[in-house]
């Protein structure tokens, strides 16, 4: 196996070749005047298994998604026996099912241009529903980081902090957490008012006065649940908070609200490359891709 660095994901896909020992690929890449991408591989891939890492995360979700394509129709193209898309953060995830009459099904139409281009397998890291998966034209999995962002807080003394989902639907991050930490592990209920449509949560039950606790999330966008969480958890008199996220978005001023929140630290994935990446995935990633060889 042969693995592609992605423009997205050049960092990220040297440390994946180092610790498997397959052979890097680089890419030549640029974007033209008008805006449009050109890639090249700079590398023989003829009669060999590829891995193609690349991030479609934003601000750059439609043209990381062009440049993903291209770089699989050029390795088919230059004799690839197989094509693994290796996609740490899969751009119109969320949209995996009809919300509104007349919508598409925004995701299911990114897989099939994938398949168009090339590729034959997808992985992924921490997909906000593998319900997505249902009606992709090709095998697609998804693993989960959380275990990795709670051994970073272990490594740091926090073994036996509070595990907090912001939300009962996400209580499985936390107990992904808790198995690694070795703490408490709960939820905070948030309720939707039926008429506004607005969100509010609250800490019924949740005894967290003089904990450290850790608010695991898979996706920070504009941050409001977390901000939301962090201002209950002071209240509630937590000695110290944390957040971490596989996908650290942080979209506008996201981070500054988060930490003016309370937040004392922001820990992220770099499947999102930026200030709070502060964890690789290549350890997970090597991983499976030594497992497909």
């Amino acid at each position: 196996m042969k693995v592609i660095s992605g423009p997205a994901s050049k960092e990220l896909a040297e440390k994946v070749s180092a610790l498997t020992g397959y052979e890097n690929v680089p890419v030549a890449f640029k974007v033209f005047p008008d805006g449009e991408s050109y890639v090249r591989l700079e590398g023989s891939v003829q009669g060999e298994n590829v891995a193609i890492v690349q991030t479609t995360c934003p601000p750059m979700q439609d043209g990381r998604l062009f440049q993903l394509a291209f770089m699989a129709d050029a390795a088919k193209r230059g004799g690839a026996v197989k094509v693994t898309a290796v996609v740490p953060y899969l751009a119109y995830a969320r949209q995996d099912k009809m919300f509104l009459a007349g919508e598409g099904v925004s995701v299911e139409t990114v897989a099939q241009m994938l398949k168009a281009t090339g590729i034959d397998e997808l992985l992924t890291v921490n997909i906000h529903s593998e319900h997505a998966f249902k009606e992709f034209p090709f095998p697609a999995k998804t693993v989960s980081a959380i275990p990795l962002l709670a051994e970073y807080f272990v490594q740091k003394g926090f073994r036996g902090a509070f595990a907090l989902s912001p939300d009962k639907g996400a209580m499985y991050i936390a107990k992904q957490a808790q198995e690694v930490l070795g703490g408490e592990a709960g939820h905070l209920d948030k309720q939707r008012d039926r008429y506004t449509g607005q969100t509010k949560q609250a800490a019924e039950g949740l005894n967290v006065k003089g904990q450290s606790v850790i608010i695991f999330d898979d996706i920070i966008s504009t941050g409001g649940t977390i901000v939301g969480a962090a201002k209950i958890l002071r209240e509630q008199g937590a000695k110290h908070v944390f957040c971490a996220c596989v996908h650290g978005l942080l979209i506008g001023d996201a981070k500054k609200r988060i930490l003016d929140a309370g937040v004392e630290e922001i820990v992220g994935t770099d499947s999102v490359p930026g200030s709070v990446s502060k964890v690789s995935l290549a350890p997970l990633l090597s991983q499976e891709l030594r497992a497909q060889k």
